[in-house]
């Protein structure tokens, strides 16, 4: 798995071999938060390198992300992310703006772009500007998105968002949008799989939905 992906959805060269990869990630934002999902499947190529990995991280007390991409260049990505933003909170002696935090973690990417990191993020939190949701890809681009999906099962879940999304949505009512659209995605696309996690970032936390909420919102 180590040696593998998560992943990106396309066909990726690595040592001058074709690799197939797949994942499906998610967010959305709503009126009093951001939603990002990711599904649980790591594979290398057509196997399941592991059934149940973690592909969304806490990087602050207000922001999280998304990973898809190689597995060791994505924990790489997130633990650089994480250890500056707490730096620039100790430094600043307040917290990192959610667009400052997708800036940061962009000129990471841009900085190895002759050997650029395989990977694509979904940044989410909530700052005094309220909720933002950005998506990045290896070279350090940075768009801002209401709703946006990642992964080889993208065009599923994106399907689900463009036909479920509407302005002025709350987290509560978007939270089975979310487990919609990646489990649509799980349906069609083989590379992902193993079940969903979610989690909401809010004004005052970030919150994982455990496997007892979820079921709420478990789509049929």
């Amino acid at each position: 798995m180590y040696d593998s992906y998560i992943n990106m959805g396309k066909y990726m060269k690595k040592d001058g071999k074709i690799v197939v990869s797949g994942t499906t990630t998610v967010g959305l934002v709503c009126t009093d938060g951001v939603i990002l999902g990711s599904d649980r499947r790591a594979t290398s190529g057509f196997f399941v390198a592991h059934p149940h990995v973690k592909k969304i991280y806490r990087l602050d007390d207000h922001i999280a992300a998304t990973i898809a991409g190689v597995v060791a260049d994505a924990q790489n990505i997130m633990g650089i992310a994480s250890a500056n933003i707490k730096l620039y909170k100790y430094t600043h002696n307040r917290p990192i703006s959610v667009k400052a935090a997708a800036n940061l973690i962009s000129n990471i990417l841009l900085s190895s772009r002759v050997y650029p990191f395989v990977v694509q993020l979904l940044v989410g939190g909530y700052d005094h500007n309220g909720p933002h949701l950005f998506a990045l890809d290896p070279y350090g681009t940075v768009t801002e998105e209401k709703y946006t999906a990642t992964g080889s099962g993208s065009p599923m879940a994106i399907s689900i968002l463009e036909d479920s999304f509407k302005k002025g949505m709350s987290v509560k009512d978007s939270i089975e949008i979310v487990a919609r659209a990646i489990s649509s995605a799980m349906k069609r696309d083989p590379a992902s799989g193993g079940g969903y996690d979610i989690i909401i970032i809010s004004k005052e936390e970030v919150k994982e939905i455990s496997s007892e909420e979820l079921t709420m919102y478990k789509p049929v």
